[in-house]
């Protein structure tokens, strides 16, 4: 006989840092799943100051399944490492769910039968992006879009195949432990980090083509910026731990941090702002084109968008690859 999503207990975990506007409605979705599963739900807060702590307590004081972990690390490897710890005894399968995300209802149910069906260690999710408002969306197409990630797999549908890397959903509690979780001086990029080391100890990863989670963007350019300048940081400290060799579609972005300070000669040699004219043309030309395709005005920011992606990357990969401040931080 087949087993069933039921026949296997799961670990829940919600790292979580001032979502006041969202872990109620969320921890409401997700108790009829773990209710399901017999699964424990664990918010793993970092020290939230905007109502998030009375929200989940409240919902934890008449609800056993959910319970409220303070994490003193702050960040997100450190939650789901601290909530491992403490509470995965005798569960199977951890959960991973952002807080700030979107998710089906039968989300950790199709989990944990591809899991079961596949014999998968890692179960990873593509990770589609939406936002409201110009900003916001302009981000979100911007992510969605070769221009902007270069083609990674988890930022598109899937029909289901093995891989290297893709966003963290569900993990067989046994391999998370041998390769010893996220590593907790790692605020961006630990989930590449640990599928490295996954893959290297012989563990499978399966990409589902059952479901997957929605994204809510950055609404602001700067804040965006400075995702992606942890973003590239966290790249980098891959690189340097793992003596990795980036992607293709991972060195192009690296050539921006350089064309843009090659630029700033541009009073020496008009030469010097050609690399970066090009760059910038094909950046703006793509979202000029997205907004008369899609007939919104507001998506040529798609073009913007990705110039600050791309360049807050290359930023981040430099200043780490060349001993720049330590990344770690909060999340």
């Amino acid at each position: 006989m087949t087993p069933t999503a039921t026949s296997a207990s799961s670990l829940i975990v919600i790292p979580c840092l001032n979502e006041a506007a969202h872990i109620g409605a969320l921890l409401e979705q997700l108790r009829p799943a773990a209710q399901r599963l017999g699964a424990r739900i664990i918010v793993a807060d970092g020290g939230s100051t905007d109502g998030t702590l009375g929200i989940v307590g409240e919902i934890a004081a008449r609800d056993a399944q959910v319970v409220l972990l303070h994490n003193p690390q702050r960040i997100q490897s450190a939650a789901i490492n601290l909530a491992v710890a403490s509470h995965g005894d005798g569960a199977e399968y951890l959960i991973r769910i952002d807080a700030h995300g979107g998710y089906p209802d039968d989300y950790c149910d199709r989990l944990v039968e591809e899991a079961l069906a596949t014999g998968a260690d890692s179960v990873v999710v593509s990770m589609l992006t939406s936002g409201t408002g110009a900003v916001q969306q302009a981000v979100a197409a911007a992510q969605n879009s070769k221009l902007g990630t270069g083609g990674s797999k988890h930022r598109h549908l899937s029909a289901g195949e093995w891989v290297d890397h893709g966003h963290h959903a569900l993990m067989r509690i046994s391999a998370f432990r041998a390769v010893g979780g996220y590593d907790e001086t790692f605020s961006h990029n630990e989930d590449a980090e640990l599928d490295y080391r996954l893959r290297q100890a012989g563990y499978r990863i399966w990409m589902s083509g059952r479901t997957q989670m929605v994204y809510y963007p950055r609404s602001s350019l700067k804040s965006l910026y400075f995702q992606y300048l942890g973003y590239g940081r966290g790249r980098a400290r891959n690189v340097l731990k793992h003596r990795m060799v980036p992607k293709v579609r991972q060195m192009i972005p690296l050539l921006v941090f350089p064309v843009v300070l090659l630029a700033a000669f541009s009073f020496v040699h008009w030469l010097a702002a050609v690399p970066f004219l090009v760059w910038a043309a094909v950046c703006l030309g793509y979202g000029i084109a997205t907004a008369i395709r899609q007939r919104n005005p507001g998506l040529t920011l798609v073009g913007v968008s990705a110039m600050v992606m791309h360049f807050g990357w290359s930023v981040g990969f430099w200043l780490q690859l060349l001993g720049g401040r330590s990344q770690r931080g909060v999340a």
